[in-house]
């Protein structure tokens, strides 16, 4: 390629020095596409307006402190403000979200980053903040499904309405699983111009450690059977029912690695089941130091109601962890071997505690669980990535 594509990518999902691990996702797949050498990129990732950076505002306080404009890993990062009004707040974000990033993307623009195309992640709001940008900009875009943008909104009529409308209106729909694209083609989406580009995982940042070494940095007994649940404190992530599940292993031991409203009310769970002394609530943790946790752990639980890609099972399965899941979404397309771990097929404790002792009496060595992650490199995912954007331009 004799020029390098300008891509503007376009979410409200992206870490900033403020939320480190926020939307880290979005910016691995966006670094793994740098490297390619065929991309240029600036981020545009606006933050909902609070006044507030005191601590005791909490996530909005973080949201405050974002700076407007910074450099990450060689890749400038604009944070513009909208206003997002609670109570109507789901109907309108796509509007107030495009009024408020436009001026500093059409700033880009004259200060000569005249970008080619969208990058958008996360269809609602953003998808849909994105069709309005690119009709005002004259550009052309593409959105990335994630998960609950299409699994969850889809059920509320406003959302889904604006979601098929910016369905049609992409260049390229894609999902990052195989289930995600079968919706989007569901909600109207054109088959031909819908695509599934899985995850990678970071097969560098996420290697085997020594289990012993990394219980011993986490403070943890040698011989115990340890499990560890890892992703937002959430209902839908689950952990509630993998501290019941601790509740039926007398010797086990758990880490919950996250943070949200859910803290003290799984806090209270675990105390009321008389296991709190065999839980660790780690809150959230910087990214390069998970694989520790992974490490430390004979088994990742991920008891999700709903997922599109679940990162955590790749990070931990590259760690020589295999994994126990709740059979949803995408999650069968990332543990499709025994080597990888089990599924439970009904979102319930039985079920959970059944594939964890399949999982325990046909145990894979580290070595095999580690090969399996190696299977899902990032190399296909950005080929296809780059090809894409070629023909959506070549389409232009």
């Amino acid at each position: 390629m004799s020029q390098k594509i300008r891509t503007l990518l376009f979410s409200t999902l992206y870490p900033s020095s403020a939320r480190p691990v926020h939307g880290i996702f979005v910016e691995t797949r966006l670094r793994e596409l740098l490297k390619s050498g065929q991309v240029e990129t600036q981020v545009v990732a606006p933050v909902p307006w609070f006044p507030l950076k005191h601590s005791a505002f909490g996530a909005w306080a973080r949201m405050a402190a974002t700076p407007a404009h910074e450099m990450r890993n060689g890749v400038q990062v604009h944070h513009p403000r909208y206003l997002l009004p609670p109570k109507v707040g789901q109907n309108i974000a796509p509007y107030v979200l495009a009024a408020g990033a436009l001026p500093t993307i059409r700033r880009l623009i004259r200060d000569g980053f005249n970008f080619d195309l969208i990058d958008a992640h996360f269809f609602y709001p953003d998808g849909v903040a994105a069709a309005i940008i690119a009709r005002k900009l004259g550009k052309p875009f593409v959105c990335t499904a994630r998960g609950s943008d299409i699994t969850l909104y889809r059920q509320f009529a406003t959302p889904n309405r604006l979601i098929r409308g910016a369905l049609a209106a992409s260049s390229a729909n894609i999902g990052v699983c195989t289930d995600l694209v079968a919706q989007m083609v569901e909600l109207g989406a054109d088959p031909a111009k819908s695509l599934t580009l899985r995850n990678g995982v970071d097969l560098v940042r996420f290697q085997v450690m020594d289990r012993v070494e990394a219980r011993r940095q986490l403070g943890l007994p040698e011989q115990s059977l340890v499990l560890v649940s890892v992703g937002h404190l959430v209902e839908v992530k689950g952990h509630h029912l993998v501290i019941e599940l601790l509740s039926r292993l007398p010797e086990a031991r758990l880490m919950i690695v996250g943070s949200g409203p859910w803290l003290q009310r799984l806090q209270s769970m675990a105390q009321s089941l008389g296991v709190q002394d065999r839980v660790t609530f780690a809150g959230s943790q910087p990214n390069e130091h998970l694989k520790t946790y992974y490490s430390a752990a004979n088994a990742l639980v991920l008891a999700s109601s709903r997922e599109g890609w679940a990162n955590v099972l790749l990070e931990a399965m590259a760690c020589g962890t295999p994994v126990v899941a709740t059979r949803v979404n995408g999650t069968p397309e990332v543990v499709a071997s025994p080597r990888a771990g089990r599924l439970a097929c009904v979102r319930d404790v039985a079920h959970l505690q059944k594939a964890l002792s399949e999982l325990l009496a046909a145990y894979p060595e580290q070595a095999q669980v580690r090969a399996y992650a190696e299977l899902f490199s990032w190399e296909d995912t950005t080929r296809m990535q780059c090809e894409l954007f070629t023909s959506v331009l070549a389409a232009k």
